[in-house]
């Protein structure tokens, strides 16, 4: 994995703007600690900076390639799983290789295919592409958008990075933020609707879609969308083809030159990861698997179980471990840290975040990197199998608005009256789920051959599970990026996988939720792989600290906020309500998250102090 930056102009000489690319690729150093690279012309520059995996002498970038006389140019951000296949492809076609990178393969492959090789790829991915005979930039981002990219443009000038930070550089880009992106971090964060880049004139490149930029104009299309086709197979065939592409995308994404190892939980889906990956370990001479999970001091002495967190970790991971023969790390962090790096999560992420949940993998990141340079992890096979609480609660399939908010109302009573008046939070966040809906692809088949009654259910879970793919795991795969290369280690998600997501999709949800139990398809498919006890354990998400220090440690830093009359944070909150909330937040029970399954009143708090530390650090300027 790596960071990108990119500058064409068709008015501005960027030859001679060496300072200026070096500048925002430099923001991007922790993403690639292992070497940077520039490349520059009159209209178009790059800069690169790389974590080297895959043919570490060879994979150097910005990649120059020529063809019949002309110059293509590639700068890129990802891994590129069927590179073999595609290598093996392309050597028919007469072409021949310098080394065995994936980069060079990519390149190649728009060589041969121009903007239509993205069909082909399977991997996570982020990319330019500067076609020197067209005067033409070809930027491209995974399907399900686990790699980021973001860009700003004019009609004469276009910039484009991995992250906000870079675009930031850029003298050009200022840090100000209107209506629509304040909208974001106060209703809908730490959520993003997709293509909203925050900042006024930036924008963020949508998953499954393409750009190109050339002297006549700006074009953004998709590739790719999830296609809506009728399910024949029938239900044991369903099993083993989930059960056949999952095992396919582990033993894929298990390719590398550098040591890896996978995040262990000791549930379902990072134990059937590892399960995967330990056998072929062992099967090619490389074994043992090295197995990593983090947990917090004293976190099992004031553990509760609730509906979100059923039980505790720790006695799982040791099963599967010690079941599969890994070699397993333990990391354990105390509440001071996990406070303490509020601040640095936002600089990674440059915005605010999931607080604690961002934290704890941006501290837990650093300790992985110490042993290996790639991990994978179990994220998003409660967005693909349908896994979260909102999948099954009535309360939440009845909802007329993001069923991971139902009590976003709880935040909102804490912010500014006025601003709430100006900004209608209710009005955004409904107008924001109705676009999301408005996008979900129909089954024609379905909705003519299912009674009315089968086809509401089947409906309401196709939406469930299009909002969850589209607007919740986005806010976990940008976490799980921002966090790991924030400390130089790249992080891979089987789950993620279009063909299997694609599979998934059309599958109908008596099946995916065979007896009425959570992800019961997956598990089904995983028979064999596990013990039946962690076979069939009950879901509980990544762990967060149950401990009260935490509590008390953001409660005294927000105060301390508060008591600065130059706080940014101050006009935008409702001071008294805030207060009242703080003195009886140690009272309130648990268990009543106002985003996703973790995020109660301690991080409610935390992710004020992130929006606190995100205006002061970034020089934002609201309008």
């Amino acid at each position: 994995m790596c960071g990108i930056v990119g500058w064409i102009d068709w008015k501005r000489n960027v030859a001679e703007e060496h300072a200026t690319l070096e500048s925002m690729t430099q923001t991007l150093s922790a993403r690639g600690p292992d070497a940077e690279g520039y490349w520059l012309s009159s209209e178009a520059a790059f800069g690169h900076r790389r974590l080297a995996v895959v043919d570490i002498l060879g994979g150097a970038q910005p990649m120059v390639r020529k063809r019949q006389g002309h110059i293509y140019v590639l700068t890129y951000n990802g891994e590129l799983y069927n590179t073999e296949e595609l290598r093996r492809e392309l050597l028919a076609h007469g072409y021949g290789f310098q080394g065995h990178s994936d980069t060079e393969v990519l390149l190649t492959a728009y060589l041969e295919w121009g903007p239509r090789c993205i069909e082909r790829f399977n991997g996570i991915f982020a990319f330019g592409i500067w076609n020197a005979e067209r005067k033409e930039l070809f930027l491209a981002r995974d399907r399900l958008g686990v790699k980021p990219l973001f860009y700003s443009t004019t009609n004469t000038r276009l910039l484009f990075a991995s992250e906000l930070k870079a675009l930031l550089a850029h003298p050009d880009i200022e840090s100000r933020v209107d209506a629509e992106g304040l909208s974001e971090i106060l209703f809908l964060g730490p959520a993003r609707t997709p293509g909203v880049g925050i900042y006024r004139g930036v924008h963020e490149l949508k998953p499954g879609h393409a750009l190109l930029f050339s002297p006549e104009g700006l074009k953004t299309y998709a590739y790719w969308v999830l296609p809506s086709r009728e399910h024949r197979d029938d239900f044991q065939t369903t099993v083993q083809t989930v059960r056949e592409l999952f095992i396919d995308s582990v033993q894929r994404q298990l390719v590398s030159d550098v040591p890896i190892g996978t995040l262990l939980s000791g549930g379902l889906d990072s134990s059937a990861i590892s399960a995967i990956a330990a056998a072929e370990l062992e099967r090619t001479g490389k074994s043992p698997l090295a197995t990593f999970s983090v947990d917090y001091i004293d976190n099992e002495k004031y553990f509760q179980a609730n509906t979100f967190q059923p039980n505790s970790d720790r006695p799982w991971i040791d099963r599967v471990s010690a079941t599969l023969h890994t070699q397993h790390t333990y990391t354990f962090f105390d509440t001071p840290e996990l406070a303490q790096a509020l601040t640095a999560a936002v600089e990674a992420r440059d915005l605010p975040g999931m607080a604690d949940i961002d934290t704890s993998l941006l501290l837990f990141s650093r300790e992985i990197k110490h042993s290996v340079t790639v991990a994978l992890s179990g994220e998003c096979a409660d967005e693909v199998f349908g896994g979260y609480p909102w999948f099954h609660r009535q309360d939440a399939l009845a909802a007329t608005t993001f069923p991971w908010a139902l009590n976003n109302p709880n935040r909102l009573q804490i912010l500014s009256p006025e601003l709430l008046a100006r900004l209608r939070p209710e009005e955004y966040v409904q107008q924001r789920y109705a676009e999301a809906l408005a996008e979900l692809p129909v089954s024609e088949k379905e909705s003519r051959t299912l009674a009315p009654a089968e086809k509401a259910r089947e409906t309401r879970m196709r939406e469930i599970a299009y909002l969850t793919l589209t607007r919740f795991m986005p806010v976990l795969l940008e976490r799980k990026d921002r966090m790991s290369m924030a400390t130089g280690l790249e992080v891979r998600v089987p789950f993620c996988d279009h063909r299997l997501v694609e599979y998934v999709w059309n599958i109908p949800w008596t099946i995916k939720s065979h007896q009425g139990r959570e992800k019961a398809l997956l598990r089904l498919a995983l028979d064999g792989l596990l013990p039946e006890d962690v076979l069939w354990r009950k879901k509980s998400p990544y762990p967060k600290t149950h401990h009260p220090a935490y509590l008390q440690a953001v409660t005294v830093w927000l105060e301390d906020i508060l008591a600065n009359p130059n706080s940014p944070l101050l006009p935008l909150i409702n001071l008294p309500a805030l207060r009242k909330l703080i003195q009886t937040s140690a009272t309130l029970p648990a268990g009543h998250p106002w985003f996703g399954q973790l995020m109660d009143i301690p991080q409610l708090f935390a992710y004020l102090i992130q929006v606190e530390h995100w205006l002061k650090s970034a020089r934002v300027t609201l309008s």
